[in-house]
C-alpha cells in the first residue's frame, strides 16, 4: 500500500496559533517590567568590501541611538516609547483612555551587541537611519 506524507502536520495551524499565544503571554509579562530591556532584531550582510548591519528600530528617535564600537563589539543602546496614536491638537478635548488588548511591539530601553570580525576598520564605520531601520556599514581592512 503506498504511503503519502502530509506536507503539514495535523493541527499544524493550531500549533502555530498556540505558539504565538504563548509568545504574546510571555512578552506581555516582560513588557510591563520597568527594568527589562528588549533586543532589536538584526540582519547581517557581507560584501567583498564591508559588513552591513541592519537594525529594526522603528519608532526610536534617531538622535537618541547610542552606537559604540569597543574591542570587536558593536553595541547599540536607546529607548523606544510606547507607541501611541498620533493626534492633532484638539484644544481642550481630553485624550481618550484606551484598554490594551494586545501589546506585541517592544518598548522601553534596548541593548543589542554584535560581535565584529577582526578585519573591520573601526574608525571608518558609517551609520544611516532610514524609515525605522539603522544601517551600519563596517568596512573591511584592506
Amino acid at each position: 500500500m503506498p504511503v503519502d506524507t502530509a506536507t503539514e502536520l495535523p493541527f499544524g495551524h493550531l500549533k502555530n496559533q498556540m505558539g504565538k499565544l504563548m509568545d504574546q503571554m510571555q512578552k506581555g509579562f516582560y513588557a510591563f517590567s520597568p527594568n527589562e530591556t528588549w533586543t532589536p532584531l538584526v540582519n547581517l550582510y557581507e560584501s567583498e568590501e564591508s559588513y552591513i548591519v541592519c537594525v529594526d528600530l522603528a519608532g526610536v528617535v534617531k538622535d537618541e541611538i547610542d552606537l559604540q564600537v569597543h574591542r570587536q563589539c558593536l553595541t547599540l543602546r536607546g529607548n523606544r516609547q510606547v507607541p501611541t496614536q498620533p493626534r492633532e491638537d484638539a484644544g481642550d478635548v481630553p485624550v481618550p483612555r484606551y484598554r490594551v488588548h494586545l501589546m506585541e511591539i517592544d518598548h522601553g530601553h534596548f541593548v543589542r551587541e554584535v560581535e565584529l570580525p577582526c578585519d573591520v576598520e573601526s574608525d571608518k564605520i558609517v551609520a544611516e537611519y532610514r524609515n525605522g531601520l539603522l544601517w551600519i556599514e563596517l568596512p573591511k581592512k584592506k
